[in-house]
């Protein structure tokens, strides 16, 4: 089989169709593996899925145990505010490299991977899938056979493009952009283990703090023309987004943090909605699939617990692929469909649009803060259908 992409999906379908009895081939069309990363959160969607593939002793959380929230203003202003951990679910904070280290160092030494390497043509048959691999360093290609191909080569999937059509066809933006990066150290006005949030209509910042490493700033802001948002280096579109007025002194220090990053995402804010995930012997994981956007938070955890499912369902259909995938969809489905459907309402949680919701976030910010209101609205996060769908063990359920 082959399985193109070593992100998080691809290291974790790899990992897992190796333990159902496959032999699988991973590509990946960077010269190295990545490292480093933006912040995540594994909710207990993936937690179960982690513990069985192996990857959960491999990883810790991250969240550090005595720091504040802060919500702030650019003039420096600060009060106690809302975090991720706000939100439904209970999660682990950490790095995306921490889970792809994890799924990475878990995978077999007999796995053969290898890098530099894209698809550029699938042709497939009632048999099997013929593939042609194009080295990107000299241009040589070969073309194999293979019994299954898993396309988790992400948001803009080249698997999905050859197989299932144009980009176009399946990617819906919500006319947001985000960067998301690693700081090289606190920020002048937050201690250690700190975070902060500074949200005006259709723009924010996050800083994301940990107990044991630096800290990561999300960055998202509304647009009207996303394709001109590609036209200039990153900081420089920011820059513009939080115009005309001044940056103040921790947006300016973020947003020069962004320019001299060596690696940091920078992107639309996209959704892929497809009607099916397989064809034939092709079927899609992760982002390529269901990219469900930064703003669920559920990534990470999806990509984790569509793999553990995968490699559960061929087990059980070892003769009879299609029936596998049909089943692998149909239970997977409902899961994904809802936190897409989550993801766009808790962008108002990340990114207000307007005043009303800002002061909405302030309200519930100093409800929480009187011991009955906040035992009210604990109680009715832990009881929501999003906390429900973000702690599912999706493989068990």
């Amino acid at each position: 089989m082959l399985v193109v992409g070593l992100g998080i999906s691809g290291a974790a379908t790899a990992l897992r169709l190796h333990r159902a009895g496959w032999t699988p081939v991973v590509i990946e069309k960077a010269p190295t593996r990545r490292s480093g990363g933006y912040f995540v959160g594994l909710f207990g969607a993936g937690k179960p899925a982690a513990r069985r593939l192996g990857l959960l002793d491999r990883m810790a959380d991250r969240a550090p145990r005595n720091g504040v929230n802060f919500d702030i203003d650019r003039a420096g202003n600060r009060r106690r505010g809302l975090s991720f951990l706000d939100l439904p679910g209970r999660p682990w904070l950490m790095l995306r490299g921490d889970v792809e280290q994890a799924a990475f160092s878990a995978l077999p030494p007999d796995v053969d991977v290898r890098y530099s390497t894209v698809p550029t043509r699938i042709e497939q048959d009632a048999d099997g899938v013929d593939v042609t691999l194009t080295n990107t360093v000299d241009g040589t290609a070969v073309t194999e056979r293979f019994d299954l191909v898993v396309g988790a080569d992400g948001l803009r999937s080249t698997v999905r493009s050859l197989v299932f059509g144009p980009h176009e066809r399946y990617l819906h933006r919500l006319n947001y952009m985000i960067a998301a990066f690693e700081l090289p150290g606190s920020l002048s006005d937050l201690a250690p283990g700190d975070g902060a949030v500074l949200v005006e209509p259709d723009r924010s910042l996050w800083i994301f703090p940990f107990a044991d490493h630096d800290p990561t700033a999300l960055i998202s802001y509304r647009t009207d023309d996303v394709d001109a948002e590609f036209t200039e280096p990153p900081a420089t579109r920011v820059r513009r987004a939080f115009g005309p007025q001044p940056l103040g002194r921790t947006l300016t220090e973020v947003v020069n943090a962004l320019e001299a990053a060596d690696e940091a995402l920078f992107d639309s804010v996209e959704q892929v909605r497809m009607d099916t995930w397989h064809r034939g012997r092709v079927v899609l994981v992760g982002d390529s699939a269901w990219c469900v956007t930064l703003y669920a938070g559920m990534g990470v955890s999806a990509g984790l617990a569509g793999a553990d499912l995968l490699g559960t369902v061929l087990e059980r259909h070892p003769d009879d692929l299609a029936r596998a995938l049909s089943e692998w969809e149909r239970r997977l489905r409902p899961y994904m469909e809802f936190y897409q459907l989550n993801g766009i309402q808790q962008r108002t949680f990340f990114t207000p649009a307007t005043r009303p919701q800002i002061l909405l976030r302030k309200v519930i910010t100093r409800l929480r803060q009187w011991p009955l209101p906040a035992r009210l609205l604990q109680q009715m996060q832990v009881n929501s259908k999003a906390s429900r769908m973000k702690e599912a063990d999706i493989a068990r359920a």
